[in-house]
């Protein structure tokens, strides 16, 4: 049987021995990282997904290149499995994989299983105070995080709409805010749009905005612009080896509309996670690739090649700034009063 005989992302922190072969089971998160970790601790690691490819709803740059990087690595990546079939285990303890296309994967010390989860809020007992929830068990919340009834809050996870614990966190806070706040605070929301967000995979992958995919769909293919770029990071330049070995990071920049505003902005390779946090602000605040543009690189950094993007300084020279940055144009100053 599958669950007598596999683990989940908890069950992985309980290890006590590293195991010699391992089963990543999942296309997401948590399956990706996970493998990565095993993978670099030395363990034979085999990453299972149902379909063609991890990560299936990010943008095609940073699932091909992940997968590049994983099998690189020398992770096996089994396809279009459609899943897990059966785990049976032998008398010496090691299991073999069976999955739903026919193959199967023997000697096998561990098997994680990491599908992802289902909201927790049986224990809440939802119906019995009417509290509505969607097909998937997800509570249905406003923009408010009011529930359909009065005096009912929910938020996070549970209500499915961007699972990662700082949105859980922002949108409690603000929250609080409406709830408990002076007066000015009355509308306090939190806003699910333009959520920067990290895999730690290896390479750590950072992604804010709409993949080239999403924003085709959303605004036509005639209205978006894309800026690319893949290279070997600096820092492995003196690395005595073939130079199609050393890891690769890999930037878009997705823009739409005439005034090139930047929709979607994606990275992976060493360094993502901290590079994409203030990138992200400058997304929120509306950034062009003219903004980009006018900001001086700091080098030698992966994250100058986000405001080096080829062609540079040839976007239309319009801001998405309330004070525009281009042509030399002064800095911001502060409105005069005392700070509150």
């Amino acid at each position: 049987g599958i669950k007598e005989n596999s683990i989940s992302s908890d069950g992985f922190f309980e290890l006590e021995e590293q195991p010699r072969k391992a089963v990543v089971v999942g296309a997401g998160y948590i399956a990706v990282e996970l493998a990565g970790v095993l993978q670099a601790l030395g363990t034979d690691t085999k990453l299972v997904v149902r379909k063609d490819s991890a990560l299936r709803n990010f943008d095609e740059m940073i699932k091909t290149t992940l997968d590049e990087e994983m099998q690189r690595q020398g992770i096996e990546i089994f396809r279009n499995t459609d899943g897990l079939k059966s785990i049976s285990r032998s008398p010496n303890g090691l299991k073999t994989v069976y999955l739903n296309n026919g193959e199967v994967i023997e000697d096998v010390d561990v098997v994680l299983v990491a599908p992802g989860r289902a909201p927790l809020v049986e224990p809440l007992n939802l119906p019995a105070q009417g509290v509505k929830q969607d097909e998937k068990g997800y509570i249905i919340a406003d923009e408010y995080s009011q529930t359909n009834v009065e005096g009912v809050y929910a938020l996070g996870d549970v209500c499915g709409k961007v699972e990662l614990t700082p949105m859980a966190i922002a949108a409690g806070r603000r929250l609080a805010d409406r709830l408990f706040g002076p007066p000015e605070w009355k509308d306090a929301k939190v806003s699910y749009d333009l959520v920067p967000t990290v895999v730690f995979s290896h390479p750590t992958i950072g992604t804010v905005g709409l993949s080239e995919e999403e924003a085709i769909s959303k605004y036509g293919e005639d209205n978006v612009k894309v800026y690319k770029s893949k290279f070997a990071n600096l820092y492995y330049g003196v690395w005595q080896v073939e130079p199609e070995e050393k890891p690769k990071t890999a930037m878009k920049m997705v823009c739409a509309g005439e005034e090139e505003l930047v929709v979607g902005l994606h990275v992976i390779g060493m360094g993502a996670d901290e590079m994409l946090q203030g990138f992200g602000i400058a997304l929120k605040m509306g950034a062009t690739k003219a903004d980009f543009d006018s900001c001086v690189a700091i080098h030698p950094t992966a994250a100058e090649e986000f405001v080096t993007l080829f062609p540079w300084g040839l976007s239309k020279q319009k801001s998405g700034a309330l004070q525009s940055p281009l042509n030399g144009a002064p800095v911001p100053e502060p409105k005069a009063g005392a700070v509150v």
